[in-house]
């Protein structure tokens, strides 16, 4: 290396004209001054931030954002994060993208409250080492740049980071240096400047020029795995007692726990299990004149045995549903309840509280309408006049209530019908006590109130998927909750049927119908819901209506639960399928390609290591066989056009190997509407 050149004059500082004064403004301006590096296009950001960002335990969080200064010095940014209200920060750098753009990805370990932002600052250090080289290179490198780069390593003395062990390292550094300096030594200057542990020493300790934050705090929640990754099979209690001449008990349900874990379900889900008022009670298929026999319906919550607090008494007591629950867990189960904000004009509220409620100008309480339907048997409450907040805090007990006997999961009926002040409290009340609780809104209404209730805190949302039957609408629909910002707070769960909803598909789809469904729910959601009797194939409606006749909301009925023609080995191939492989574990692993057949939905679930690469093909028609050709993703596996990949058809047993891009597929809905391939490249 060449010698430095030296100078020949006395180095001086430029003395102030005269002393300035300061205004009040300058905080201010001091402040705004130091804010110079640009810190925009942060992704994800829910509403600027107003709420928070979606993930479960350990689940990656990827970061990006704009990054950029004035001017040509080097600059250094990193994620700061921690839990919410702690001063405990970690840190993680960001790394340079493309065209000012940053990325990075953080985890969370435990389900809470937890918050990030974004820092930023010019790095004078790596200016500097990038300016010597090049000035070394063209043999123009002096003392004075050797001389920057000790301030250098003094200003990181006095920056107040790093642990001890650098600071005495930062020292013995600056020490080194100096003895260098003083035998001209300019050589052992640079290469100590130059060397990996100063390069390290630097960045962990360094002074950070300029540093900039992202203003304000953007919320992150973390929940846990069940949120995000479940399967749900709904029963009433009542029913399962085997005969329509009983009513059914918890000790029922306790018997039938084998039937349902062989299945391979994780959540158990009731309708409410409160006492049943008796005004206005609907007898069968709903009509307005109940024998003394009919049970009334679940939802008309409240009579003189108690309320939303109390159990009815032919399913059991606490006790009772205490040895269930201990029960479920045992099968691998864990009970969630259907929490309804409503109440039977029988409800003990009514006369303890008759604040909660509306009333008519004559005296009588006001029934709960959606015009033109009527539910005599059930009335509102109000949450706000005399309301406010008495009501508001006696249902986050009653939630608090349930809680207490071991329910961490509620699917809430009708969110929508009740304020999202509300909502957003009493869900963030109870994650206050337990961050763990799962909250489900069933919520069947406009796109942005879903997302709304979403957004203040629900885990997870029903969704249209019901309703979404053809290949257009399912990719449109699909697309839009796994890429598009909902993604970041909305985890849908795909019920394939429910009490209230016998879709038009299955009343006229046979048994095909019912195996598509399945496949479709069970693979393109993490989580997904089976209201029982759908594994019977159960489609007998209201005519004309998506209703179930003989409904199970108004009275007990009998069922066997092996009847010839169901599909119990499909709901448990694809629940083993779900828990086996780690593709279908993430919702937003999906991409669909090419099958050029409009009646067949074709797609991709895979790890981003694609250690796991599942393909589906799905026969959307149940009356016809369809197929055609389909593109092989060999891109995916970084295969030419006409690569191999191995494929076995997990549905049947067999294997193929695919040379080429483009395939044939062929599917008959009456062997089998789906096919489900493992996809390895050789």
């Amino acid at each position: 290396m060449p010698d430095a050149k030296k100078s020949d004059t006395k180095k001086t500082k430029p003395k102030a004209k005269s002393q300035m004064t300061t205004t009040p403004l300058d905080a201010d301006l001091m402040q705004l001054a130091q804010n110079r590096i640009a810190i925009e296009g942060v992704t994800p950001l829910i509403d600027g931030g107003r709420f928070a960002i979606k993930r479960v335990e350990n689940e990656d969080l990827t970061i990006s954002a704009d990054v950029f200064s004035d001017g040509h010095d080097e600059i250094d940014a990193a994620i700061v994060y921690g839990p919410a209200g702690s001063e405990d920060w970690s840190e993680e750098r960001l790394v340079f993208v493309t065209n000012d753009r940053w990325q990075a990805t953080i985890r969370f370990e435990k389900p809470g409250p937890y918050r990030f932002s974004i820092i930023a600052w010019r790095d004078l250090y790596a200016t500097w080492r990038d300016e010597a080289k090049k000035k070394l290179d063209a043999g123009k490198l002096t003392d004075l740049e050797l001389t920057e780069a000790r301030d250098l390593v003094r200003a990181a003395q006095d920056s107040g980071r790093g642990a001890a062990k650098d600071r005495k390292a930062l020292a013995k550094l600056h020490e080194r240096l100096e003895k260098a300096a003083e035998k001209g030594d300019a050589t052992a200057q640079y290469s100590l400047m130059m060397h990996e542990d100063t390069i390290a020493l630097l960045d962990a300790a360094g002074h950070r020029t300029n540093l900039s934050r992202f203003p304000g705090d953007i919320p992150v929640w973390v929940d846990r795995r069940a949120a995000a990754f479940s399967a749900w099979y709904e029963i009433f209690p009542r029913s399962q007692s085997g005969t329509t001449d009983r009513h059914g008990t918890f000790d029922d349900v306790i018997a039938r726990l084998p039937d349902i874990q062989e299945m391979g379900f994780d959540v158990l889900y009731f309708p409410p299990i409160h006492p049943i008022g008796k005004t206005n009670r609907k007898g069968k298929n709903n009509t307005l004149t109940p024998t003394e026999d009919d049970v009334g319906s679940p939802y008309a919550i409240g009579s003189h045995e108690g309320g939303h607090l109390a159990i009815h008494p032919e399913l059991g007591d606490f006790d009772d549903f205490a040895r269930l629950s201990k029960a479920a867990r045992e099968h691998g189960l864990e009970i969630a309840l259907d929490i309804a904000l409503n109440a039977s004009p029988d409800h003990p509220w009514i006369r303890e509280h008759p604040e909660w409620f509306d009333w008519r100008p004559d005296g009588t309480i006001k029934y709960a309408e959606n015009p033109p339907k009527r539910y005599e048997d059930i009335v509102n409450f109000h949450f706000y006049r005399d309301a406010l907040p008495s009501i508001w805090h006696d249902m986050r007990d009653m939630f608090l209530h349930w809680l207490d006997h071991g329910v961490r999961i509620f699917r809430v009926d009708n969110p929508h019908t009740k304020p999202f002040p509300f909502w957003e409290w009493l869900i963030a009340e109870v994650h206050k006590v337990d961050p763990g609780v799962i909250f489900l809104a069933e919520a069947f209404t406009r796109p942005k109130v879903m997302k709304r209730l979403a957004k203040i805190g629900y885990n997870q949302s029903y969704s249209y998927f019901t309703w979404r039957n053809e290949k257009g609408e399912l990719q449109a629909y699909l697309t839009e909750l796994t890429q598009e910002e909902c993604v970041d707070y909305m985890r849908v769960n795909f019920f394939v049927n429910t009490p209230d909803i016998n879709p038009l598909y299955l009343q006229t789809s046979g048994r095909p119908g019912f195996r598509t469904r399945l496949a479709l729910a069970a693979t393109l959601a993490g989580n997904y819901g089976v209201y029982s009797g759908f594994e019977l194939c159960e489609f007998l409606p209201i005519p004309g209506k998506e209703e179930y006749l003989n409904s199970e909301k108004f009275e007990i009925r009998a069922y066997d639960w092996h009847a010839e023609g169901n599909i119990r080995d499909d709901v448990a191939f694809f629940n083993r399928l779900r828990n086996r492989e780690p593709a279908l574990q993430d919702f937003r692993s999906l991409a669909f390609f090419n099958f050029w057949n409009d009646k067949i939905l074709y797609y991709a679930k895979r790890t981003a290591d694609r250690s796991s690469y599942l393909l589906f093909m799905v026969n959307l028609d149940p009356h016809h066989a369809q197929g055609g050709h389909f593109e092989v993703p060999l891109w995916e596996f970084g295969l030419p056009d006409d690569g191999t990949v191995n494929a076995e058809n997990l549905a049947s047993g067999q294997v193929v190997a695919w040379h080429g891009k483009i395939q044939h597929w062929w599917l008959d809905p009456k062997q089998c509407p789906y096919a489900v391939f493992k996809v390895t490249a050789p």
